[in-house]
């Protein structure tokens, strides 16, 4: 099935739902054959209001499977097992709720297609009803009080009553998602659905040629003699980013980060991973689409103007890379850490993330020596670990019989923690603070709004343009010239 198909589909059947027409709308729905995470979710909703809730589970598992980030979906799974009674489940499931917020008071999903907000305080509220089912009324209370720190006065006497029914023992009410509220398609694309014709046919009005009835267009013919024998390289085609390239075949994403593409796009690829998935840019949108669907496109239209036109040879649509963590890992190593294909990459988890490499069955001196430059922080000061919790199994030091460490690398990768023992004002050394050089606003639920003078903590760096931070008590990211290093004391 095509991706124009599904389109239309996926918004037959919302227009259905709007019309409280269900069974129509179930029945378009299931005819969907190869259904995006979305419209699995959408599935799954329609389940719990006909309260079928063993085909409303397998909706949502179909939706977590292709997205493995959709906090969402985990947070309507954590509601359909508890309406099953399977608390454990369900707390499981409104934990990696809470998680994929990444510490944020909440998530907008108006940007994705559905006008829902997800908060993280009715994640903690459902977290501390399933451990007051299970018995454990304290950890409860601390759910509660927790969902204090990320509350909006909207919620505030929801928080309050729950808190009051926890120090009576007695159970209060679940907070639930209106399943009638549905992931809609792009209006964008929905509005390309009906193609119109805005010029109309092209009529004659004068013509050097006798009885001209020719109602189309002719290539404009050279106004000069001896004039260029063909056209100039475009020099907007030069100054965008990334390397052109064009689509060959359709491709349907499964998840937010995907990109929807058809033959015959022109897409610019900024990066490729070794898992065989390309960044790229497509009308002023940044998505994921694999690399060997596309095909590297020469931008010199002279060497074109002279080629003979052949016709294309029919291929053979490629299969899907797989994404084994339902995102691309791009390798995060500095342009001056780049190594060759033998060499460890260690990504060392500090106050920020940042990657280096080193050679084979390196020793502690080599090791702890890169970081040591990379923080400008003594080795003396660095503490390194094979856990969070730097314990005297997990530490490494130079007793260490790096053989062992080595061995735990896969597929040439290891991550490692760091720590510091010398502080500054309370805070780690090394810590790497940004000052806003202009706002930045975006309705994406992961990028992070800050204004213009703001202070951000730099977390780690996601490629050259975009790095993760805090600010405000906030976590996302966001583009890396909005923003200008400055040191820790601020001068």
């Amino acid at each position: 099935m095509s991706f124009v198909d599904t389109l239309r589909q996926w918004d037959e059947a919302v227009t259905c739902v709007d019309r409280q027409d269900l069974a129509e709308a179930y029945r378009i729905f299931l005819s969907i054959q190869e259904p995006n995470s979305k419209i699995c979710f959408d599935i799954g909703c329609l389940h719990l209001l006909n309260q079928d809730l063993d085909a409303a589970e397998k909706a949502f598992d179909c939706s977590i499977r292709k997205d493995e980030h959709l906090a969402v979906a985990f947070f309507q799974r954590g509601i359909t097992f508890y309406k099953k009674q399977r608390y454990e489940e369900s707390l499981g499931d409104f934990q990696r709720a809470f998680k994929a917020l990444r510490g944020n008071q909440l998530i907008d999903y108006k940007a994705l297609g559905l006008r829902y907000i997800l908060y993280a305080c009715d994640v903690l509220h459902n977290m501390a009803l399933v451990e007051a089912q299970l018995g454990n009324w304290e950890k409860a209370q601390e759910n509660l009080v927790k969902a204090l720190d990320y509350k909006t006065e909207a919620k505030l006497n929801t928080i309050d009553r729950a808190l009051q029914s926890t120090l009576k023992q007695k159970l209060f009410k679940l907070v639930e998602f209106p399943s009638k509220l549905l992931f809609k398609p792009n209006k964008n694309y929905v509005a390309e659905l009906e193609k119109k014709d805005y010029l109309g046919k092209a009529k004659v009005v004068a013509s050097v040629v006798p009885q001209d009835d020719f109602s189309g267009f002719a290539p404009l013919q050279p106004q000069v003699e001896d004039g260029p024998t063909c056209p100039k390289e475009p020099e907007v085609l030069r100054a965008l980013e990334g390397e052109p390239h064009t689509v060959l075949f359709e491709f349907v994403p499964e998840t937010s980060d995907e990109l929807a593409v058809v033959p015959g796009n022109i897409v610019f690829v900024l990066q490729k991973g070794a898992d065989n998935w390309a960044s790229v840019i497509f009308n002023e949108r940044r998505g994921l689409v694999p690399y060997n669907y596309l095909e590297r496109l020469e931008i010199s239209l002279a060497s074109k103007q002279n080629e003979g036109t052949q016709v294309p040879q029919r291929r053979e649509r490629p299969t899907r890379p797989e994404r084994k963590t339902g995102v691309t890992q791009w390798s995060s190593v500095d342009q001056d850490e780049q190594s060759p294909d033998n060499s460890y990459i260690v990504k060392v988890r500090f106050t920020f993330t940042f990657t280096i490499s080193v050679p084979p069955e390196s020793p502690y001196t080599a090791l702890i020596e890169k970081i040591s430059k990379k923080l400008n922080v003594p080795a003396k000061q660095i503490t390194l670990s094979l856990t969070p919790e730097a314990d005297e199994q997990s530490v490494i030091n130079a007793n260490t019989k790096m053989e062992s460490v080595w061995s735990r690398a896969k597929d040439r990768h290891i991550t490692l923690w760091c720590k510091t023992t010398e502080q500054t004002d309370g805070k780690p050394h090394s810590e790497i603070h940004l000052v806003a050089l202009h706002s930045y606003e975006s309705s994406n639920p992961e990028d992070l709004n800050f204004q213009q003078g703001d202070e951000i903590t730099l977390l780690s760096r996601v490629n050259q343009d975009w790095l993760e931070g805090q600010c405000n008590g906030n976590t996302g990211i966001f583009p890396a010239a909005f923003v200008q290093e400055v040191p820790v004391n601020g001068q």
